[in-house]
């Protein structure tokens, strides 16, 4: 059986301000954020979700209730002490891995030339 990654998209709008940068960005600024979040696996056999590796509404229905509906229109640094695209990153992954076992990559766009990637194979 094939393994496969499928990877849904999300976005939100947030601000933040980073205390330990020496730059601009330690004043309040905001970012249009985009979420990438990567699942891999063999195809389900049975089941709803027969042909899938997993249902794209399960995915949003997650990612949505623990992140989109928290971050969206907030201050990151109430999340997050230090709300670096890394930092920020692993927050997410702490929300939603649980839920998604089938986890395999988040990326987060902080601006659309500048990113984090988080392999979860590299928390194990």
């Amino acid at each position: 059986m094939p393994v496969l990654q499928i990877r849904k998209h999300f976005r939100f709008e947030a601000a933040h301000a980073l205390p330990h940068h020496a730059g601009k960005c330690a004043r309040m600024h905001g970012h249009s954020y985009l979420l990438e979040v990567a699942l891999r696996g063999a195809l389900q056999e049975a089941g709803p979700a027969t042909g899938m590796v997993a249902d794209f509404e399960s995915i949003t229905s997650v990612v949505g209730r623990e992140i989109v509906d928290r971050l969206d229109h907030s201050t990151l640094n109430e999340f997050v002490e230090n709300p670096t695209a890394e930092n920020v990153l692993l927050w997410i992954h702490s929300r939603i891995a649980a839920a998604l076992p089938a986890l395999d990559e988040l990326v987060l766009w902080e601006t659309p030339t500048a990113c984090a990637v988080l392999r979860c194979d590299d928390l194990r």
